[in-house]
């Protein structure tokens, strides 16, 4: 199972830099000079393997040089490459709110009430937020924020998690 670290917002500069957006606690491990990056599409089994070159913050973004891309449009050709990381190669989080991607998919879904919603799929990690992803169990997808107030209880130890979806959520379209 692979964890993402980071995602390629969008170039920067004329000379190949990226804007990474992190979703790792240890970016300045993560993504030091001479890292070994492992870069994907979403949806996408393939890899490719790529080399830091360099990494700064800058006005609060993480901005990445990759060996190999040395101009804008090498750079552009990039928007959207998931960084990922093999889940086995992290320890488990201390705090009981955080979860990791591998811990959530698989999870079985049930409203507060009950009801049975589906299983997770995937999370979706959104410029927006993060949104679980849960197969119903007639094929549709329902795209669930994942926050506190829509989903209150998350029980990796026991393989679900609760909601308390607000009107319509769960309604086809």
């Amino acid at each position: 199972m692979e964890l993402v670290i980071g995602r390629v917002v969008k170039s920067h500069g004329i000379r190949g830099e990226i804007v990474v957006e992190v979703r790792t606690d240890s970016p300045e491990l993560r993504f030091a000079d001479g890292a070994v990056l492992t870069g994907r599409r979403p949806r996408e089994k393939r890899t490719e393997t790529y080399t830091v070159a360099a990494s700064r913050d800058h006005s609060g973004r993480l901005l990445v040089r990759l060996a190999g891309v040395n101009d804008r449009t090498a750079a552009d050709a990039l928007r959207g490459m998931l960084f990922v990381i093999d889940s086995a190669d992290v320890e488990p989080s201390d705090d009981p709110d955080e979860f990791y991607d591998h811990e959530l998919e698989g999870l079985a879904v049930r409203t507060i009430d009950g009801q049975e919603v589906g299983t997770i799929a995937e999370v979706l990690h959104l410029p927006g937020g993060e949104l679980l992803s849960v197969k119903a169990p007639d094929g549709r997808e329902i795209l669930v924020p994942f926050v506190a107030a829509i989903v209150p209880t998350v029980d990796v130890a026991g393989g679900f998690v609760v909601l308390d979806p607000p009107e319509g959520l769960l309604d086809p379209e």
